[in-house]
């Protein structure tokens, strides 16, 4: 069976549990939680997780993540400042 292309329509469908984690990878249950309840596109998780990856370029150069994307990538990163630097 032929796998059937992305079309806008389908990037515009809300993102369930498992969409998420096909993109983002396995998240703790909080973190999906709090995702869950922004009810994200799927385009707003391909945006988070381009921007996690370092390709913020592909948006322009100095050009802010939309919203939803935005709160997406603050939740999956906010641990990331309160740990203390390796010895």
């Amino acid at each position: 069976m032929a796998k059937r292309s992305t079309t806008a329509r389908d990037r515009a469908a809300l993102a369930g549990r498992d969409e998420i984690q096909g993109v983002l990878g396995t998240l703790d249950e909080a973190k999906l939680r709090d995702i869950i309840v922004l009810r994200p596109t799927i385009l707003d998780i391909e945006e988070a997780s381009l921007w996690l990856a370092g390709d913020s370029d592909v948006f322009g150069a100095g050009r802010p993540l939309k919203q939803v994307a935005g709160e997406i990538v603050a939740i999956l990163t906010a641990n990331e400042e309160e740990e203390p630097p390796p010895r």
